[in-house]
């Protein structure tokens, strides 16, 4: 499996020319999405891309063989030839883009352009000293294109030399952010997930809770809890909740105008998305989890509700991306379950819970039991995983016997972790009495149906 990573690198003291290379290139992108569109017949008809954007370069640039029909070399002289085919690319990307979502026969085109450029190695970027900080752009400095010496920032190299030393980087893209430049490096890895069956798998079942970050189990097959953990980072979602509060009173004072407050919500809330992931996974790897088991959440359509709770539902989904990648990289598989009903309803099976008024991360039974409800939650996680992965590798005479001994796992949005143990009692019997039909010992019976 190919896992793509990437990493910015602040560019420290920004440059002019950085500014400058960037202004001249969206304006080298417009110009040939305006120029192309009208050729964009004649595009359109080729199919293969290559072929399709060697033509468009034809149209826009002047060779000994060829006479362009635009005159872009005359608008953007001495512009390099990668960044120009870079422009081009970009271009046809957003023309075809235009088109395709154009409504009643009419296309739009953009009237701005948000392109970054691409700084190919050895032709418009060079790496600095070993063990420096440093590196060369081929930059426009308003009146040709050189070499210029920039400055990274040097907690970013480090980190690149220690974690990604000897890996092949693409080339790099310039990026702005927050009001400062950044070079985008990408690596392209090779990884070997687990291929286990789920019989021999260990899981860690992960429930994202609202008071608690998140409650993580790690489960064997048969439904034995190796472990638990609850990762909660109080302090950041303090920090979170005074920020909002901030909000709230300036709206009420002054009636909005708080784009800069909002902006900083965000970013303290992606932080707490990345520590939350790094915890899950952490704990993954050290009990050595084959699979990440989450529960599916909608990741299209409006998010609805306050603001607080638009923060909190984006951290969810982006605690799920960044778990993905993370886990990918470590050969970790990820799954989701059905989400219904896996905190409202008890572990033991004994039916619907009531959420403490006083504090929510509480539940009681219908049997008077007190339990932590998001601990409770990914009891029923791991088991709907389990369940699913074990009937759909049963035979159809066994699952229907096992429909008629345990009907409740045969329902995904209600079965929970008491229903996986009934389930496993039901078929390691089954099993028992074919292996003394077999005449096997009893400690082969569920091996021998395994193998």
């Amino acid at each position: 499996m190919h896992i793509t990573s990437s990493y910015g690198v602040e560019i420290r003291k920004q440059n002019v020319c950085i500014r400058k290379t960037m202004v001249i290139y969206r304006q080298a992108v417009l110009y040939l999405v305006r120029t192309l569109d009208q050729a964009w017949d004649e595009l359109s008809l080729i199919a293969d891309a290559k072929k399709r954007f060697n033509t468009a370069e034809h149209l826009v640039h002047t060779t000994k063989k060829n006479m362009a029909r635009y005159d872009f070399d005359q608008r953007f002289p001495k512009m390099p030839s990668y960044l120009r085919r870079s422009a081009i690319q970009a271009a046809l990307g957003l023309i075809s883009s235009c088109h395709t979502r154009a409504k009643d026969g009419r296309v739009v085109l953009p009237e701005k352009i948000y392109a970054m450029p691409v700084f190919y190695r050895k032709v418009m970027y060079a790496d600095g000293e070993p063990g420096s900080d440093t590196a060369k752009l081929k930059l426009y400095d308003g009146h040709d294109w050189v070499f210029r010496e920039i400055r990274l920032k040097h907690t970013d190299m480090e980190y690149l030399r220690r974690h990604w030393s000897g890996q092949k980087a693409s080339a790099p893209t310039l990026e702005k952010k927050h009001k400062k430049y950044f070079l985008r490096f990408t690596y392209t890895e090779e990884m070997r997930l687990s291929e286990k069956p789920a019989d021999r798998q260990r899981i860690c079942s992960i429930d994202l809770g609202i008071n608690t970050d998140a409650v993580c189990t790690i489960m064997d097959p048969d439904g034995t809890i190796l472990a638990r953990r609850f990762i909660n980072f109080p302090g950041d979602k303090d920090r979170i909740g005074h920020v909002l509060g901030r909000i709230r009173r300036h709206q009420r004072i002054h009636g909005g105008g708080c784009r800069g407050l909002w902006r900083y919500a965000v970013r303290l809330n992606e932080a707490l998305s990345i520590k939350t992931a790094a915890q899950i996974v952490g704990f993954a790897k050290e009990y050595h989890a084959d699979v990440l088991v989450f529960e599916f959440l909608e990741m299209k359509g409006r998010v609805r509700g306050s603001k607080k709770m638009r923060l909190h539902i984006w951290r969810k989904r982006d605690v799920q991306k960044r778990c993905e990648h993370m886990a990918h990289r470590n050969g970790i598989r990820i799954s989701r379950v059905c989400a219904w009903q896996t905190s409202s309803l008890a572990f033991d099976g004994s039916g619907k819970v009531v959420r403490d008024p006083g504090n929510h991360s509480l539940c009681t039974f219908t049997n008077g039991k007190q339990y932590n409800c998001d601990l409770s939650a990914a009891y029923n996680i791991g088991a709907r995983y389990f369940i699913r992965e074990q009937i759909k590798t049963m035979p159809e005479t066994v699952r229907s016997s096992l429909e008629a001994k345990v009907p409740a796992v045969m329902r995904r949005s209600s079965c929970v972790y008491a229903d996986l143990l009934q389930m496993r009692k039901v078929t390691g019997q089954a099993h028992q009495t074919q292996a003394d039909d077999c005449g096997l010992p009893d400690e082969w019976g569920y091996a021998a149906h395994a193998v």
